[in-house]
């Protein structure tokens, strides 16, 4: 089958293609901007890339058009696909009955650490011989690509409560059918489609529905919107994390390990192992029980699942060193939703103890721009040394509110900048030996992680 997908650049769609590719279908694509890693990336598995929306592209008659959820009405090419009536689904409608169907799914959803559990997850299998498919909205190091397609009966995948596409507003994951499902957090995000958190949690009960009698649901025992969630009905097991069924807790035995962190698996009432590993923060404790829950659906025992974490080298932009000048070092994480940034800096905290913290932020969230959590910024940040934050002087990116304004309560440790050279100045001036600079932005931020390092290696 030849399929042509529009909006192939992104995380999902992307990876849709390279898994559509390795089942030995013709893929095309194309999209606004098809620039490298992704269009270097697709381009290496033998997809022909086309950027825009041109009418022109029906010529390759591909036998199904596959629509991502960046493509609208009056999209020139979508409206072409309608006025000839030719046949098109939605990118997880098409992964659910082409890759999905057959397989034991494992689905991660939650506001927050989907990426980073789903690749625990994977991790976990991968490392006990189970050669699973997967599709993660990240690069997890141990892996090196976001998505693969294997003979394995079992396949994860982050399982994202965004729309499917202009023509089904549904979550993606309702087109999943997932046996294990993991319900990792619940808050509002996403106001440019969902009006509340009653919205959100609607959609997360669709997931729940989907859920067969024989399957699992992991749960946030410590999230009151996810007991609301289960309250409307539930027809699966389910085992609860945080609270309830898994439990973590610092390492009993008290033994320190430089620069890692140690904690203890309870299940019940029995401890299950000890994990050891360079990731820090509760929320990371947190997503490892649920992917050691996950895994021990599946048959694999939670010893072994833990032992596997001490090698889980977490995900490309999830705390990921950019590199270490002068004594500075650079980190850049996707963290952008406010509860987000808080455990990054947290987390960060943990690991670096007394040292500065300098956090660079730029809120660009579809949520962020429409200033829903300004009001959460300063609390979210408290913990950084120095805040650096950054708003885009026009385009799509540019913020509807007053950024300097919303860090106000935050005193002269925090300042707002629209000009990206400035910011980096800014910084430059300020950074110490032995300081930790954090970058935050769910996009490319203008590239402002090498800047740093660039300008950190000149002299003051």
């Amino acid at each position: 089958m030849h399929i042509h997908i529009l909006g192939i650049c992104g995380t999902f769609m992307g990876g849709l293609a390279v898994l559509a590719r390795q089942a030995g279908h013709r893929v095309t694509g194309c999209d606004a901007n098809v620039y490298p890693p992704m269009s270097t990336q697709l381009e290496a598995q033998g997809i022909e890339l086309i950027e825009g929306f041109d009418p022109s592209q029906l010529d390759l008659q591909p036998d199904l058009f596959v629509i991502g959820n960046v493509v609208s009405r009056g999209n020139p090419l979508m409206e072409a696909i309608l006025d000839r009536n030719l046949p098109y689904v939605s990118g997880p409608q098409w992964l659910g009955e082409h890759v999905l169907a057959g397989k034991w799914v494992l689905a991660v959803a939650g506001t927050h650490g989907k990426t980073t559990t789903t690749s625990m997850l994977t991790w976990i299998l991968e490392d006990a011989g189970y050669n699973p498919g997967f599709l993660v909205g990240g690069v997890p190091q141990n892996f090196g690509v976001s998505a693969r397609l294997t003979d394995s009966d079992f396949f994860v995948i982050e399982a994202d409560e965004y729309d499917t596409a202009f023509f089904d507003k549904r979550s993606k994951f309702v087109h999943y059918r997932p046996r294990t499902a993991i319900l990792n957090n619940l808050e509002y995000d996403h106001a440019d489609i969902f009006p509340d958190l009653a919205a959100i949690e609607t959609q997360f009960h669709h997931l729940v529905r989907t859920v067969p009698r024989v399957g699992r649901l992991l749960v946030n025992g410590m999230e009151e919107s996810l007991a609301r969630v289960l309250e409307r009905g539930c027809w699966s097991e389910v085992e609860t994390f945080g609270l309830g069924d898994w439990r973590e807790g610092d390492a009993a035995d008290g033994s320190p390990a430089a620069g890692k962190d140690r904690f203890d698996v309870w299940f019940g009432e029995a401890v299950q192992g000890c994990v050891t590993w360079d990731l820090q923060g509760t929320h990371n404790r947190l997503n490892a029980l649920a992917a050691i829950a996950a895994a021990r659906h599946v048959g694999v025992p939670p010893a072994q699942a833990i032992d596997s974490l001490s090698r889980f080298a977490n995900v490309k932009r999830r705390m990921e060193v950019r590199g270490t000048v002068n004594g500075v070092t650079v980190y850049d994480d996707f963290a952008h939703h406010p509860t987000a940034i808080q455990t990054t800096v947290d987390g960060l905290r943990r690991r670096v103890g007394n040292a500065r913290i300098l956090a660079v932020l730029e809120p660009r969230s579809n949520t962020m721009k429409l200033g829903v959590m300004k009001a959460q910024l300063p609390a979210s940040l408290e913990g950084a040394d120095l805040v650096f934050g950054y708003g885009a002087p026009s385009g799509k990116d540019t913020l509807g509110w007053d950024l300097a304004e919303a860090l106000a309560p935050l005193g002269d440790k925090a300042a707002a900048f629209d000009d990206l050279g400035k910011l980096v100045t800014a910084v430059r001036a300020a950074a110490q030996p032995g300081d930790q600079v954090l970058v935050m932005s769910n996009g490319g931020f203008g590239g402002v992680h090498q800047k740093l390092l660039d300008v950190l290696a000149t002299p003051a």
